[in-house]
């Protein structure tokens, strides 16, 4: 392996969830070497279309170009029905969403997308929040002002993970808006991860369900 690339190999050991290699700013070289030297399944993110057609050792892996992840090693053995909702304030969400869905996947999590569920159409909310509050998670994405946020966690009981996006005009701010609506949220208890970082949403839904597991043991 590169000598610039050091594995923590112990991190699922710790925190029940393995390392996973975010792949921007690699090098197609740094990402083979790294792909080459794994032992057993592994997650990469935000692995560019570009970037997976200059691997040698890109015929290796399981890649979705919509979420930019990829899988190496045998397929996960999922079971059970989704306990994670994936919720969308609009179709440009969708990328986002399919990380989400991607890394819950490969922990052998599935998941259920509520597509185009914005605010700017309550109606479509109201239609689908008892549907929605049977889920003990639920992961909400939106850009603009983020008011998705503020009403989910006004409705469903499960546990609330916004996720901002960065999507929306001026003053939306590459997500900022987003972002601040959600962190300033008057619903009680909503949890908020950075803008765009659907890995970081799925590994706290994750978490959430491994806690769920442990306490009902």
């Amino acid at each position: 392996m590169a000598a610039d690339v050091v594995p923590d190999t112990l991190r699922e050991t710790r925190i029940g969830l393995p390392e996973a290699v975010f792949c921007e700013h690699k090098s197609p070289a740094q990402i083979d070497a790294i792909v080459a030297a794994s032992r057993g399944r592994l997650l990469l993110t935000r692995l560019s279309p570009a970037q997976h057609a200059e691997l040698t050792e890109g015929s290796q892996l399981d890649y979705d170009p919509v979420s930019r992840t990829a899988f190496l090693g045998p397929e996960p053995s999922v079971q059970g029905p989704p306990r994670v909702a994936v919720v969308t304030g609009g179709t440009s969400d969708v990328p986002l969403a399919a990380e989400v869905e991607r890394t819950l996947l490969f922990h052998g999590q599935p998941s259920r997308r509520f597509a185009d569920v914005g605010v700017a159409g309550l109606w479509r909310v109201l239609e689908r929040w008892q549907e929605l509050s049977t889920f003990p998670v639920v992961v909400a994405i939106a850009g603009m002002e983020g008011a998705l946020f503020s009403v989910l966690g006004g409705l469903v009981p499960g546990v609330l993970i916004a996720l901002p996006a960065a999507n929306g005009y001026g003053v939306s701010a590459g997500g900022k808006a987003a972002l601040s609506s959600a962190l300033a949220s008057c619903a009680p208890g909503v949890v908020t991860v950075n803008i765009g970082n659907g890995y970081g949403a799925a590994c706290a839904a994750l978490r959430v369900l491994g806690a769920m597991r442990r306490d009902a043991s």
